[in-house]
């Protein structure tokens, strides 16, 4: 029977593992995958989503039929136009949805891991992110070596065959370890792409040039001025299926249509923050150490780490619609109250929202919309159950960040990249709107005719426009979020 299927497409394969294993094939699929199977013997519809959520499935919940799609916008015909303002609560504090709900009451999402059979709306799976305690006996340079192997297993298979391959280059250590796995076994050209916003502005460049250069990958910088960023921003939105508030959409998009000049399949390092405690984690670490002192509630802090809108939220939502929401239950109370270690919680809670949610999301609408196909390795599910069984001491270690990502990389990189101080792609979102964006934004978002009109008050997003009422200056961020949910709203 091997033999025979030796040919066989992908879609061939599934069906014939779907007659032997049914519905749990969906849980034995290694790789990026939305599914629908329709079983004729048992008049029965299985949704399937792969397990790190690279790939997304949406349904609708009313009706007698029932609408199913990879693309939110293609359900447009087939939902009503009424927000879900549980989801409008959460995007305004995290600048993504997470969960199951969507921005559309009728609209909801099949989870990373999971499938949902239809009718009856059954759900089932097996994988979960969870604490697997592994060998403590283990040195960091035995988990780096475990670690190492298993990358470059994974980015061998992400590699196109016989053709040019991507990879997009902050010059940060996630990024610039996936360059050097591709610059090492794969036989075809290696492209690398860079951003930056003008060279008066602060930029990564030095440290993804010199990656580049040691990798000897074909390198692409790409400049972005403030201008094109806010111009670009509308038609960014509108292919994205939930709105999302990462200032980095538009120049993933840019880059994208860059890369597409070159290569088909583009690679990136996102998944090293959620999956080896990168330093977002440490807010809420040192959370943890004082919160008998300062007495809040471990959500509130968390909401508060995103560094969004949480606190706002009495004063920026409608009064009608804060009272509606401000009692329901959070996506996170689960596994933020998990028995597992509390590095651990952190990292599970940030791979199975904001990894799946925000990061895979974004990367799959946007380079889609570049004609491209992105693939994240270090999100690979393998790779998320490894680290899951690292020693947390070996992951987030005090201030050191990813140690053992760090010493997998250390045959591989140069020491200056390796042991660099995270910085994070920086986009000059608060000089965007001091600046040059000023004017737009008012229009935009002050207008009775805007589509958050009905849900946020104006006088806090006024006051930010005037760079007033937050004592800790994200009025950039705030109002990105916010010009971004507002131009999403206009395209659907």
């Amino acid at each position: 029977r091997a033999e025979a299927q030796q040919n066989q497409s992908d879609l061939e394969l599934i069906a014939i593992a779907w007659e032997d294993w049914g519905v749990t094939t969906f849980d034995k699929l290694i790789g990026m995958f939305g599914l629908a199977v329709w079983d004729r013997e048992r008049q029965e519809l299985s949704l399937g989503r792969d397990r790190s959520g690279a790939r997304t499935v949406y349904y609708t919940t009313t009706g007698a039929t029932r609408w199913v799609s990879s693309n939110l916008r293609d359900l447009a015909p087939y939902r009503s136009t009424e927000l879900d303002q549980i989801a409008l609560r959460d995007y305004l504090c995290c600048a993504f949805v997470p969960g199951d709900r969507t921005m559309w009451q009728q609209v909801r999402e099949i989870r990373p891991g999971t499938h949902l059979k239809l009718p009856g709306e059954e759900i089932g799976g097996d994988w979960q992110i969870r604490q697997r305690t592994g060998d403590e006996r283990l040195s960091l340079e035995q988990w780096g070596d475990q670690l190492i192997s298993l990358l470059e297993q994974v980015t061998r298979e992400y590699l196109p065959a016989d053709e040019p391959v991507g990879v997009f280059l902050s010059g940060g250590l996630d990024s610039s370890l996936i360059t050097a796995l591709a610059a090492k076994f794969h036989p075809a050209p290696v492209h690398t792409y860079s951003i930056h916003f003008g060279q008066q502005l602060a930029n990564e460049l030095e440290f993804s040039s010199l990656v580049a250069n040691y990798c000897q990958t074909e390198h692409h910088i790409l400049e972005i001025p403030l201008a094109e960023m806010w111009q670009r921003l509308p038609e960014t939105m509108a292919v994205l299926d939930d709105p999302i508030g990462d200032p980095l959409t538009v120049p993933n998009l840019l880059l994208g249509r860059l890369a597409r000049q070159d290569v088909k399949v583009v690679l990136n390092g996102e998944g090293g923050d959620p999956c080896f405690g990168g330093p977002k984690n440490q807010p809420m670490m040192i959370h943890s150490l004082y919160r008998d002192i300062n007495q809040q509630n471990s959500l509130s802090a968390y909401l508060q780490s995103f560094q969004k809108c949480a606190i706002d939220l009495p004063q920026l939502l409608k009064p009608d619609v804060w009272e509606r929401v401000k009692l329901e239950p959070s996506v996170f109370d689960r596994d933020l109250n998990s028995d597992a270690s509390y590095l651990n919680r952190l990292m599970a809670l940030n791979i199975k929202f904001k990894g799946a949610d925000q990061i895979m999301t974004k990367v799959n609408n946007l380079t889609q919309a570049a004609g491209l196909q992105g693939r994240s390795p270090l999100f690979d599910s393998r790779v998320i159950d490894f680290s899951m069984e690292v020693p947390p001491t070996y992951k987030l270690n005090g201030t050191i960040e990813k140690a053992v990502l760090k010493q997998a990389a250390i045959n591989l990189l140069p020491s200056s990249i390796i042991h660099r101080p995270k910085s994070g792609m920086m986009v000059p979102v608060h000089l965007g709107f001091r600046d040059d964006w000023q004017r737009q934004a008012r229009g935009l978002l002050l207008s009775r005719r805007a589509k958050i009109s009905p849900y946020l008050n104006q006088a806090p997003i006024r006051d930010w426009l005037k760079y007033q009422g937050d004592p800790w200056g994200r009025y950039g961020v705030k109002l990105w979020l916010l010009a971004s949910l507002e131009y999403w709203l206009q395209a659907n």
